[in-house]
């Protein structure tokens, strides 16, 4: 698994801030221009891993991320179609930076030494390493580079 950081995607930073003033975080953003159309789709959370997003939450990170973009982008509301949605229930996790963001939230991860799912709380996370907390309390830290994917544990 790969660890990319979020503010090395383009327009990630300045979205993130427009997202996060309204209580939600950016997981994810893919800007792709088209011949006349430029496609955008965001994934949001919420600020609280123990809850999750609806669609009033989509809509609301919609009308503030569309003006923000346009400006971004030197587009006009012609010139986009974007969409935004939940990481939904079972989300594989395609970016090891998702899991800073996921923080307390039920994960398992595939571990390449073992062969077999491990699951747990992200307890911690950095650059090259995420901290899982077991049901019977135990911590294991695991090297991204052992990892081949991790997606949520639907409850």
């Amino acid at each position: 698994m790969d660890y990319t950081s979020l503010n090395s995607i383009p327009c990630f930073k300045e979205c993130s801030a427009v997202v996060e003033a309204e209580g939600l975080k950016l997981v994810e953003l893919q800007i792709v221009p088209q011949k006349t159309l430029t496609k955008i789709s965001a994934v949001i959370a919420a600020a609280d891993s123990s809850k999750d997003v609806g669609v009033k939450d989509c809509a609301k990170a919609h009308h503030a991320l569309a003006p923000k973009l346009m400006a971004l982008l030197d587009k006009t509301e012609d010139d986009i179609a974007m969409e935004v949605c939940s990481p939904g229930i079972e989300r594989n996790i395609k970016n090891a930076a998702e899991f800073e963001i996921f923080k307390g939230r039920e994960v398992r991860l595939w571990d390449k030494n073992i062969s077999d799912w491990v699951s747990g709380k992200i307890k911690t996370s950095d650059e090259k390493s995420v901290t899982l907390v077991s049901e019977d309390k135990t911590e294991k830290t695991f090297q991204y580079s052992d990892l081949a994917k991790a997606k949520f544990i639907h409850i």
